[in-house]
Parts: structure tokens; C-alpha cells; sequence
């Protein structure tokens, strides 16, 4: 199933952090694809930029249950990158289930089965019936970040 991403940017300077960036809708490769961008500096206790994005308006869960992953069109500089999945459950902010990838120079298909998905700071197990967010992110090291998705599916595998 086809999403239709509404992304936001969001950086470690909602907690004081100072890393830079921005997510804007560009033709990349020959694809129309939002492309994040930024500098990651882990000063301040910071680490991060993300794009990301509610499955629903208000951040409401979707049953994805029928789903067995989500598979993306990505293009990047050849770093790593997290995938992050956020559901109903999850209370806090810096709780997610996490896959990580790195976003070669190519457009390319990653499918991330829901199984691969790492629960972090949570002791929650992932329920796709209850999934809501997710997020693309440059995260826990100092780099230049820069990855391109052109297409987000829920997909089975």
C-alpha cells in the first residue's frame, strides 16, 4: 500500500541540541523524493535530524496488521541511517522501534520487515495494528547527512 507522507523535519534542538538541517521536496536522481539534509553534531547532548511523518491526521494509529514491513525507495550519500516505527504504545518521545540502512548513491528498494524492527527504551513489543509514525534519521554521530526517499509502502513480504 502506497503512503502519501506529509513529512516534518525535526532536529536534536528540541532538546537543546544543535544539529542543522532541513527536509524539502526536490527532484533527486530524476525522482520527485524529499531529501533530508543536514549536519549532525552531538553537542549539547544532541545527536540527530529526522524526517518524519504521522500515518494519520492528529497522529492517530493505523491497523497495519495486514502488512508484514514497509519497504522504501531511498537514494543517499552513502551513509547509515535509522528507520524508525512509533505505534500507539509508545508514550514517550525518544522510545521508537528502529532498523537501520545505509542509503547507497543509487535509488534502491530496502524492505525492513516488521520483525527486524528493535524495540528502544520501551519494554512495549511492536503491534503493527497500532503503528502511527514513521521516521528517517541521521542519528548518533557527528556527519553530514543527506538521503532522498522517493516512495514509502507497506508492503508483503
Amino acid at each position: 500500500m502506497e503512503l502519501t507522507p506529509d513529512w516534518e523535519f525535526v532536529a536534536d534542538t528540541v532538546m537543546g541540541g544543535v544539529s542543522t538541517g532541513e527536509a524539502r521536496r526536490e527532484v533527486v536522481a530524476g525522482r520527485n523524493a524529499m531529501r533530508l539534509t543536514g549536519d549532525v553534531s552531538l553537542e549539547n547532548d544532541g545527536g540527530f535530524v529526522q524526517m518524519a511523518f504521522d500515518l494519520q491526521p492528529g497522529g492517530g494509529p493505523i491497523d497495519a496488521s495486514a502488512w508484514t514491513g514497509v519497504a522504501l525507495d531511498v537514494r543517499g550519500n552513502g551513509e547509515a541511517y535509522d528507520l524508525r516505527l512509533r505505534t500507539s504504545d509508545l508514550s514517550r518521545p525518544w522510545q521508537s522501534f528502529r532498523c537501520d540502512f545505509i542509503a547507497g548513491p543509487d535509488w534502491q528498494t530496502l524492505t525492513f520487515p516488521f520483525s527486524e524492527f528493535e524495540p528502544h527504551r520501551t519494554e512495549a513489543t511492536f503491534d503493527p495494528a497500532r503503528l502511527r509514525r514513521i521516521g528517517v534519521l541521521g542519528i548518533g554521530r557527528v556527519f553530514h547527512a543527506d538521503v532522498a526517499v522517493a516512495a514509502v509502502r507497506l508492503v508483503r513480504a
